[in-house]
């Protein structure tokens, strides 16, 4: 018996001991090398590099071969020179900066991050530090007690990741349930938090990537990828936002939109031919309903081929769009990268004759089904074929469309299979599919927008639904095929606020969902909330039943209205917010957690949908069937922004919920400025600055900016910014000398002051000006449409206002 289990015995170790020999650790550190801001280090099973970006910023670079030549799609800073010390023992390697600690443990390799008084603020897990299974690479990180995770863009899922793992494969899922991932972007960044302590880590690899954030174990995090370098970035500070900067200053932010793209859009999947287009710009016109764009989907091709019109439905796409511009509308167009396989097309037989589309790895191009059929791809990582690409984008804009739509460029196929053997250039280093697929759709946006751009010689539009770090500098993104649910509608917020943390400041959903057909509740209430979201496109499927505001009814109508018509009077507000994004990478859709990101309330489920929309809003969502909801108030004072009513912060209130009123809340302190209504951007305001102060106790800045809204005149100076900061302990407001050489469209400033009771006067520098005391909406009315129904009056709020010129040199007004 015991010859028998002897032998036993010997496998089971055996075949442990082979098991633990596939996973490779790096080992101990054999040699260092100091240079300045780097330092390389040669361990027993891998290299690795250690580089200072930034005081806050460190990187990290390990593979199991002698690294290669650094290269990224996704980084667009230069390590910046900064005061370092670097020292070494037998034990260790330490790197010192203003902001932060590292040390590196020689024997095993593993790397420990710490404030500069100390504190540890993460840390490789001992015993699994880094380590590779073939050729997938992972980094394990030591749990902390209390940890939390947000981030890494486009994931489902609540706010907190912790106990959830996640993978980044960029996939076309058409109706995606709200637990569905991966979905159509890669965004591999995330912020931990734990102890009152915050950092981030970019993980910078383009293979299909994974994340665990605590999912099926309690002992670690990690993040890892199937294939290429251990290649991450930490970042340390002590606010979020600053977290935020440092991100988008090492993956870039976005340039300034065409003001016309923050103004609502309207598009179904698709409206056709030319006169039904007309006749949706005209409707909209006469039912004083405020739109800038109109999106033309696939159904505008010839036989769904790219770069084609169809000539029933479209005859002269020229005349359609100058006629629509002369209505105030722009017009955006769909595309995929799919190139029809059809002799005689042109931009088939153009692209074989350039060579530009991506093969297998015998030569022969690729070939994948979508749309119109059997197609080839562009290869979008090549300087030749995004060259080839910005030539065929520009036939859109020489007829005169503004917006160019990039979709299917996941690489969406019809099943989702693209083969691993697929080649694609890299900048002249070809790689398989498997390294080049989630940067696919980045490298498209870049080639649309470089096209339009040189084409219009003015802002063009940009939408994407696939993405990777750094698509922020070339397009918006929105999140893709949603469906006309509550739960979708909830989950598109919690998307976008990730996505805004993670370096996307402007994005969209579908309103109204795209497939299936919404409530006349659910839509008003959508309505309601794209009002306050950057990109404001309501978008229905084929086969649905028609989705524009007058499609719901009188008071449907009415109530979309009524928020479409507060979002244009916004604009000045929504536009300076947008500049603030393109200097500081602040998004506009700010998850409770950005300002206060220790506060557990704003984690909590129920309350986890909640966001700023700037620095001044606090938007509280609900599904639409709800009749109460509970809201939580972060710590401050909150002003109803329908009523001034004021709420005390660090508390939950249970609220009515009717679908005419959105709830909507201003922080104290907070500077709104606002407009005239306007019906498109093409229109001016009039003359005059709505400027809304909200008294309170806390020191308030903002940035006020305008330009032209369509040049890129503001790179040459021609702007208006012009910082504004209310100062309660010394009782003023003042307008900073305005920066710029661009002439504001606004004459005068007509200061509304809120909470400031009774209040009888101020002082333009110096001199003594009366307030006028009335009433304020914010909504008008909705009609009485039946007799025997309720009516509910606009609701106000008490304001005292006044009004004086607006002048470029330091205002100063007293209080």
């Amino acid at each position: 018996m015991i010859k028998k289990i002897l032998p036993l015995c010997f496998l089971t170790i055996c075949s442990a001991l082979v098991a633990r020999s596939q996973v490779k650790k790096i080992g101990k550190v054999n040699k260092v090398s100091i240079s300045g801001q780097q330092v390389k280090f040669e361990a027993e099973n891998a290299f690795a590099e250690v580089t200072v970006y930034s005081p806050a910023v460190i990187r990290v670079r390990m593979d199991q071969h002698p690294l290669a030549t650094d290269f990224s799609y996704a980084v667009v800073s230069k390590p910046a020179t900064a005061k370092v010390q670097v020292t070494q023992d037998n034990e260790e390697v330490r790197i010192v900066t203003d902001s932060l600690q590292m040390s590196i443990s020689k024997a095993p390799f593993a790397v420990h991050f710490f404030t500069p008084a100390g504190e540890m603020i993460n840390e490789d897990e001992p015993g699994l530090t880094t380590s590779w299974i073939g050729e997938a690479v992972a980094t394990y990180k030591k749990m902390q007690e209390g940890e939390r995770f947000m981030g890494l863009g486009e994931k489902t899922g609540n706010l907190d990741r912790k106990g959830e793992g996640y993978t980044n494969w960029n996939s076309d899922v058409f109706g995606y349930a709200t637990n569905r991932d991966p979905i159509y972007s890669t965004i591999p960044f995330y912020v931990g938090i734990h102890h009152h302590l915050n950092y981030g880590i970019f993980f910078d690899n383009t293979f299909q990537s994974d994340f665990n954030f605590g999912a099926s174990n309690n002992r670690f995090s990690s993040f890892g990828a199937r294939g290429g370098e251990m290649n991450y970035y930490f970042i340390y500070h002590q606010q979020m936002k600053d977290i935020i900067a440092s991100y988008t200053q090492l993956t870039g932010r976005m340039p300034m939109p065409p003001l016309w793209s923050l103004g609502y859009q309207q598009n179904r999947y698709s409206y056709y031919p030319d006169t039904e287009v007309m006749r949706i710009a005209q409707t909209l016109r006469e039912k004083k309903i405020p739109a800038d764009g109109i999106t033309l989907d696939i159904h505008y091709m010839d036989a769904y081929k790219l770069f084609t019109w169809n000539k029933e439905r479209f005859p002269n796409p020229s005349q359609l769009t100058s006629r629509l511009k002369d209505m105030g509308f722009r017009v955006t167009v769909i595309v995929d990268p799919g190139i029809k396989v059809e002799p005689g097309y042109a931009a088939y037989e153009n692209g074989k004759q350039e060579n530009i589309f991506i093969k297998y790895n015998d030569g022969q191009n690729y070939t994948g089904q979508v749309w119109p059929g059997w197609c080839h791809f562009p290869d979008f990582t090549s300087p030749k074929g995004r060259s080839w690409w910005k030539g065929q984008i520009k036939s859109y804009i020489r007829e005169g469309v503004s917006g160019i739509w990039n979709d299917m460029n996941e690489i969406a196929t019809w099943g989702q299979k693209m083969p691993d053997n697929v080649l694609f250039d890299y900048e002249g280093h070809p790689v398989t599919h498997l390294q080049a697929h989630n940067i696919y759709g980045l490298q498209m946006v870049r080639a649309s927008y470089e096209g339009a751009r040189e084409e219009l010689k003015k802002r063009p539009f940009l939408l994407t639904r696939a993405a990777y770090a750094g698509s922020q500098r070339y397009s918006a993104l929105w999140t893709g095929d949603n469906r006309a649910e509550d739960d979708h509608m909830l989950l598109g917020i919690r998307l976008m606020n990730s996505l805004g943390v993670s370096g996307m400041a402007f994005t969209g959903m579908d309103i109204g969902g795209f497939t299936g057909n919404p409530s006349v509740a659910l839509y008003t209430r959508w309505m309601q909330i794209g009002a306050f979201i950057p990109y404001f496109r309501n978008h229905t499927g084929v086969n649905t039943k028609s989705a524009e505001p007058w499609a719901f009814g009188e008071e449907a109508l009415e109530i979309s209205r009524n928020y479409i018509n507060l979002r244009y009077r916004l604009l000045p507000y929504l536009y300076s917010t947008m500049y603030e994004a393109t200097r500081t990478g602040m998004p506009v859709m700010r998850t409770l957690a950005l300002n206060n990101t220790f506060d557990p309330n704003v984690y909590d489920t129920r309350y986890q949908n909640q966001y700023g929309f700037g620095s001044a809003f606090m938007i509280a969502p609900f599904e639409s069937t709800k009749d109460f909801g509970k809201i939580y108030f972060p710590e401050g004072h909150w002003y109803n922004f329908f009523t001034d009513a004021i709420t005390n912060g660090q508390q939950e209130v249970i609220t009515g919920l009717d679908n005419k009123t959105l709830p909507v809340f201003i922080r104290e302190s907070s500077i709104i400025p606002m407009q005239s209504l306007i019906q498109s951007t093409n229109e001016k305001p009039s003359d005059t600055l709505l400027l809304h102060i909200y008294k309170g106790d806390r020191v308030n800045s903002f940035v006020y900016y305008e330009d032209d809204g369509e040049s890129f005149d503001n790179e040459k100076g021609a702007f208006y910014e012009r910082t504004i900061t209310y100062d309660p302990s010394s009782q003023k407001i003042t307008l900073d000398k305005v920066n710029g050489n661009y002439t504001s469209r606004f004459r005068y400033i007509r200061l509304m002051l809120h909470g400031f009771g009774d209040q009888k006067s101020i002082a333009i520098n110096g001199n003594p000006l009366t307030l006028q005391s009335g009433a304020y909406a914010f909504l008008a009315p909705v009609s009485r449409f039946d007799p025997q129904g309720s009516f509910i009056a606009a609701e106000s709020c008490q304001i005292q206002e006044a009004t004086f010129a607006n002048t470029n040199q330091f205002i100063n007004v007293g209080l």
